[in-house]
């Protein structure tokens, strides 16, 4: 009976859904919102507080860091709003090359072995020649490879271990 007079609310049983609705639970210490919610909520309202207070600078005329104003804001939910960049296609013009229409993405078709023309797709082999090989043709042997891996091996010894001459008698 003295719940009825003083009106006291019992606490709610089993816990609280999250009030953005997002499936999590609450609590009371974070405004009955989730911890993401809440989270996402106070930089909202960090980065309304920055911008209220880059526009009061602004519109004061101080730009200088040595004069700061306090500035109050209120929870001020600014929307933010995503640029995206448009393309702007050129006209068709008559006469235009073809080196100017493939600046596009070119068509691609499927991957192929350049010796057999076995369809590859993602397991197609790159070799140093510069060609695609199946899983068959991959190594230089089996496709008759016209790069010289000896030069470029001697190439990459050379360039990593450079000459070193000491000097024949020491200067005095």
């Amino acid at each position: 009976m003295d719940h009825e007079k003083t009106e006291c609310q019992a606490p709610p049983e089993g816990p609280i859904l999250c009030i953005n609705n997002c499936g999590f639970f609450g609590s009371a210490a974070t405004m009955n919102m989730c911890s993401k919610c809440h989270k996402d909520m106070m930089l909202k309202q960090e980065q309304a507080q920055l911008a209220a207070s880059s526009l009061g600078s602004i519109m004061n005329g101080s730009t200088s860091e040595t004069e700061k104003e306090p500035v109050v804001a209120a929870d001020v939910d600014i929307p933010a709003i995503s640029v995206e960049p448009k393309t702007i296609s050129k006209p068709f013009l008559f006469g235009s090359t073809s080196e100017e229409s493939g600046d596009s993405k070119p068509k691609d078709g499927p991957k192929r072995c350049s010796n057999c023309n076995k369809r590859v797709g993602l397991t197609g082999f790159n070799c140093r020649c510069g060609n695609l090989f199946c899983a068959v043709h991959r190594y230089s042997d089996k496709h008759d490879c016209q790069f010289d891996y000896r030069t470029a091996a001697r190439e990459a010894i050379a360039k990593a271990n450079p000459v070193v001459k000491a000097e024949k008698l020491d200067k005095i």
